[in-house]
């Protein structure tokens, strides 16, 4: 393959480069992706940036939307973002970091989850700029002839390398051959993109690496790699998950994402502005100065709460969450709560709070009682055998949830 010409190294393309590397755990090879900047800006032609999503799941969380805000990052410089929804690649089930067979999703579900994942891309990329596309549209045309022909371009011992399929090779745990298929097919997407750069997570790495062997087993110019990490959850600890109960849903109500934000430790803070932010890295650079110098930083959290929440849920509705966020902590109540009408006066404690839905179960609601967690109208309630009579009333479990009840 003919060299490609080499275009200036501007200001202007070492801020991009700049804009590249935030936050990025590896970008590979940075001197091509370099040439790639120089090119584009001296052509004029977008460069073709390329993240799959598998529909796997129904909804998101913040730890997903780091590679997301890397892409409107690149959006916003101008690129061509190609969000890739992989509905052929989910039926087979991607194999990385599993230890056993991933079992494939029915094309129902793969058709449920990839409306809801466009639904909430949305709220992160400029969609209307980007090139949604989905796998499905070369891979049912590539047929057993062409997946026996893509087959041939790489061999078992170089998919053995990957450490998923060593360790389950070592560990006598099955693999089955269709896995295989997996990084074959998500690489041959890149060819199908003519991608100039793919993301991913750093787990990742393997199958991304596999779309530059694939585009020059093609004849064409192969992508860069540039790999995102895994996002802290509240902890500070574990990778954001929902099983570990740690997230941030990217879905969840503006009150809850707002507190959820400003309950993370001033230490994981920063690593949230760098992957999380739209702010400039200069600016996120001066308030670290400011909370060194001794400036609260609370204060920078609360701007991280709100640049957050505002993204996904507007202005209007963080500004109230914040507002609440406050009331809350002086013990007041907040400004809007749910309104919930019972009947059954006199109705015992633990049948008030699950019927609220202030509490899962009734024994739920008897332990948070003895814990001192429960409140009607400001008292504290230390009797798990009351009986409420029947009025309206504030109820409060905990330092978030409150409903208005209406008890006949």
């Amino acid at each position: 393959m003919p060299s490609a010409p080499d275009f200036p190294v501007t200001d202007s393309v070492r801020e991009a480069m700049a804009v590249s590397l935030r936050g990025c755990a590896e970008l590979l090879p940075e001197a091509d992706w370099l040439r790639k900047l120089a090119r584009a800006q001296a052509t004029g032609a977008p460069l073709r940036i390329k993240f799959g999503l598998d529909p796997t799941a129904p909804d998101l969380h913040l730890g997903h939307t780091v590679v997301f805000n890397k892409m409107r990052q690149l959006q916003d410089l101008g690129h061509t973002v190609i969000p890739l929804i992989g509905d052929f690649t989910s039926m087979i089930g991607d194999p990385s970091g599993r230890n056993s067979t991933r079992p494939p999703l029915t094309r129902e579900q793969i058709e449920d989850n990839a409306r809801t994942y466009f639904d909430q891309l949305r709220l992160v990329l400029d969609i209307e700029r980007a090139e949604v596309r989905y796998n499905s549209e070369w891979s049912d045309p590539l047929g057993a002839r062409g997946m026996i022909q893509l087959a041939a371009r790489y061999t078992v011992a170089r998919m053995m390398e990957r450490d998923d399929f060593a360790r389950r090779f070592a560990a006598n745990t099955p693999i089955s051959v269709h896995e295989f298929l997996y990084p074959l097919m998500q690489g041959y997407d890149s060819v199908a993109l003519k991608c100039d750069l793919e993301l991913g997570g750093t787990d990742q790495k393997f199958n991304l690496l596999m779309g530059r062997h694939l585009q020059q087993e093609y004849g064409q110019e192969p992508q860069c790699v540039l790999t995102m990490p895994l996002l802290e959850g509240l902890d500070g600890i574990e990778k954001m998950s929902k099983s570990k109960g740690n997230y941030v849903g990217i879905t969840e109500d503006a009150n809850t994402m707002y507190a959820k934000v400003l309950s993370i430790s001033d230490t994981l803070m920063w690593r949230w502005y760098e992957l999380l932010s739209f702010r400039a890295s200069a600016e996120i650079a001066a308030l670290q100065r400011e909370v060194r110098d001794g400036r609260n930083p609370k204060d920078a959290k609360v701007l991280l709460a709100r640049e957050i929440t505002e993204r996904f849920h507007g202005e209007p509705a963080t500004a109230r969450a914040a507002r609440d966020f406050e009331l809350r902590a002086a013990g007041g109540i907040p400004d809007e709560i749910d309104e919930v009408a019972l009947a059954g006066a006199p109705l015992a404690i633990g049948q008030l709070l699950k019927q609220a839905r202030l509490a899962p179960s009734t024994s739920e609601a008897l332990r948070l009682v003895e814990q001192g967690g429960v409140r009607i109208d400001g008292a504290v309630v230390g009797d798990k055998a009351l009986k409420v009579a029947a009025g309206t009333f504030v109820v409060q479990v905990g330092k978030r949830k409150f409903a208005r009840v209406t008890l006949r």
